[in-house]
C-alpha cells in the first residue's frame, strides 16, 4: 500500500481531535486506560495540537485513493518528552490508524517512512513514547526494533521512552 503524507492545516483540527477521540475508544474497548483524555481533551491538549499544526508537524496519511488511513506528528526536537538532546533525531508523536485499518501492517509502514526521511535528513535516532499503561503498544514498537531508553513522567501518564538507532 502506497502511503502519502499531506500537511494538516489549523482548518483541519476538529478532523484531528476526532481522530483523537477514535483513538481512544478503541483503546478504550481493549480495557486499556490509555490516551482516554483524548475523549474529552483538556484546553492543554487543544494547545498542543494547536502549536504541532502551525509548526508543520501534524500529518494525515491517505493511500492512492486519498482515503484517510490516519495520522501522524513528526518533530526535530522534543523538550517536553526528551529535553536537550545532542545527537540529531526525529520525534514521532500521536501515530494514529483508524480501526478499518488496523492489522494491516501501516503503523510499521508509516515508521519506515519517517525512517528514510530521518535517514536523508541525517538523524542518527527515530524516537517515540509509548504510555506505560498500555504494554501491547509497547511490546509493539519494541518489535519494530526500538530500544526502551528512559521513562518520562508527566501529569496525565507515565511513558516509555523508545529510540531506533538509524
Amino acid at each position: 500500500m502506497k502511503l502519502e503524507f499531506k500537511q494538516i492545516q489549523i482548518s483541519d483540527k476538529a478532523n484531528v481531535l476526532v481522530l483523537f477521540k477514535e483513538a481512544a475508544e478503541k483503546i478504550s474497548k481493549k480495557n486499556v486506560d490509555h490516551w482516554q483524555y483524548w475523549k474529552n481533551p483538556p484546553q492543554e491538549k487543544i494547545a498542543w495540537v494547536e502549536e504541532g499544526i502551525q509548526n508543520k508537524e501534524f500529518f494525515f496519511i491517505t493511500n492512492k485513493n486519498e482515503d484517510l488511513i490516519g495520522m501522524v506528528r513528526i518533530l526535530n526536537e522534543d523538550q517536553l518528552y526528551w529535553g536537550a538532546q545532542q545527537e540529531k533525531a526525529k520525534y514521532v508523536h500521536s501515530l494514529v490508524v483508524k480501526e478499518e485499518f488496523n492489522g494491516k501492517g501501516i503503523g510499521a509502514k508509516i515508521l519506515q517512512k519517517i525512517e528514510t526521511k530521518a535517514k536523508k535528513d541525517d538523524c542518527n535516532y527515530l524516537r517515540l513514547d509509548a504510555d506505560t499503561k498500555n504494554p501491547k503498544l509497547c511490546h509493539y514498537y519494541e518489535n519494530l526494533g526500538f530500544k526502551k531508553v528512559g521513562v518520562k513522567e508527566l501529569p496525565l501518564s507515565t511513558y516509555q521512552l523508545y529510540q531506533k538507532e538509524l
